[in-house]
């Protein structure tokens, strides 16, 4: 087939469905014959995963490479910023940490310049590999104030030669000032990328909007290529900070309850997103302690200060009803982070968290855990308990933990992983919940889960990225965008 150039979605803001309209435009050129591929310079969330060659980069490119059919990389994602603490960031370079920085240091300083040719190598990298690359934007694209150091939009897109479609979320409010402003505000060159406009999240009737695509060509002079409907019944994992706000977060009757800790600094929260989708649990998120205490099972998450998320939980009195539920029988999981806090303490000698050297944990486990400078990132098959079925999943933490009794949860080949007490287990590995052998475990002692149900998060996730891709297709002018990206020698 043909190489053709890239094809870029920008926003007139945050939270506009940029990720998701990527992941659906990569499993509709695949399934229309192409070898395409995410990439997005710069992102910054809580989420991230570990490639098969053990580097880390953000989830959503993950994702999109999974609707791809592909293996993912650090060239898809060479820059990811880690919320670490306030207003700061762990900076993630081709996978691996090179730093804490502050915001404010991030986008005013100097560095920037260095990190955007290295982004610029990743896309090269990425473009002889695959046809045609998809690029994300991310945010606005007319912060006038920061758009001269901005790594990820227009000045990509140009490096790019990509071709430029400008999403806006129609239910927020205020679309033809967004679409109108965000436009008007480009610089000539910039406006020259702009192929098309993409109305994202419309409710009720498209054709009610014909009219307003009318109004919109003509102030903008750029063609609406689509107009997507608000799509609720289609699942695809989100990593931003505002889908987690969208989540449950109060018991229910009739289910399995199950409370993740709302904590401060949680990490990797995607890990629930299956428990969310199983017809036998209900999923929320609380940092309340009596809404904590309705849970039949409680899980502490992963953390990106497991020292402050620590004290938060003694601070909120989380860690006595967490001990109490311990006490009665109640299920107690924790991971990567969480499994560090289930323990007897948390060193932290050479500050990699906070100035606090060392603090009790939870007590429930007899480990340990010593914060270390270095990163484990690493794709991991393992088996769980004493199941025959091979299991998959990742590790990403700074820490080694240690116990002088093995009780291991999980080995991986001929190593000891995790720590199973009775009615509660701890392991770093991310994912773990993904295999089904885990979940019918972890369900099996509820009488509401011995219904004959079984649920199968792959094939689910499978389905919803061609229910996706079925819905573009429908609503996008998929053809013209393809029509218009040129032929590559």
């Amino acid at each position: 087939m043909k190489k053709l150039s890239p094809i870029m979605f920008v926003g007139t803001g945050s939270d506009v469905g940029k990720s998701i309209i990527v992941t659906g435009v990569c499993r509709l050129l695949k399934r229309k014959g192409y070898t395409p591929a995410p990439f997005k310079a710069q992102n910054m969330s809580l989420n991230s995963f570990v490639t098969p060659d053990g580097l880390e980069i953000g989830r959503a490119q993950a994702v999109q490479a999974e609707a791809c059919k592909i293996d993912c990389s650090t060239d898809m994602n060479p820059i990811l910023l880690k919320p670490s603490g306030t207003n700061k960031s762990q900076v993630v370079l081709h996978g691996k940490p090179i730093g804490d920085q502050t915001i404010k240091e991030y986008f005013l300083g100097d560095n920037k310049k260095h990190l955007f040719e290295e982004a610029i190598t990743a896309f090269s990298r990425l473009q002889e590999q695959y046809n045609p690359i998809v690029l994300e934007g991310a945010g606005s694209i007319s912060e006038l104030n920061l758009k001269h150091r901005d790594i990820v939009n227009m000045r990509m897109a140009k490096v790019a030669n990509a071709d430029v479609y400008l999403i806006a979320d129609i239910d927020k409010g205020g679309v033809f000032a967004s679409v109108y402003g965000s436009i008007a505000l480009l610089e000539p060159w910039e406006k020259e990328l702009i192929k098309g406009i993409i109305i994202n999240k419309f409710r009720g009737d498209v054709s009610l909007f014909e009219e307003g695509k009318t109004i919109l060509e003509k102030l903008t002079g750029m063609p609406v290529l689509g107009i997507v409907p608000y799509a609720k019944d289609i699942y695809i994992e989100e990593e931003d900070s505002v889908a987690l706000l969208q989540k449950n977060m109060t018991s229910s009757e009739g289910k399995i309850n199950i409370a993740v800790i709302l904590l401060p600094y949680i990490s990797n929260y995607t890990d629930f997103n299956v428990l969310e989708k199983d017809p036998r649990t209900h999923l929320y998120y609380a940092d309340d302690p009596k809404n904590i205490r309705n849970a039949d099972i409680i899980i502490i998450p992963g953390s990106k200060n497991t020292i402050q998320d620590l004290l938060f939980l003694r601070q909120k009195g989380i860690a006595k009803i967490i001990l109490e539920a311990y006490q009665t029988g109640k299920k107690i999981i924790g991971i990567c982070g969480g499994y560090q806090m289930l323990g007897m303490y948390v060193e932290d000698p050479l500050s990699v968290e906070t100035k606090i050297k060392t603090i009790p944990g939870l007590g429930i486990l007899p480990i340990s855990t010593k914060l270390t400078v270095t990163k484990t990132t690493v794709q991991c098959s393992f088996t769980f308990k004493e199941y025959p079925e091979i299991c998959s999943g990742y590790e990403i933490h700074m820490g080694e933990t240690t116990t002088k009794k093995e009780a291991p949860l999980n080995t991986i080949g001929e190593v000891n992983e995790g720590y199973l007490a009775e009615n509660c287990w701890g392991t770093y590995i991310h994912g773990i919940l993904d295999n089904p052998v885990v979940i019918e475990d972890l369900l099996s002692s509820f009488s509401v889960a011995k219904r004959n149900t079984t649920f199968d998060y792959k094939a689910y996730k499978e389905e919803n990225y061609d229910k996706l891709a079925d819905l573009l297709e429908e609503h996008l002018d998929i053809d013209a965008m393809v029509s218009e990206m040129q032929l590559l020698s």
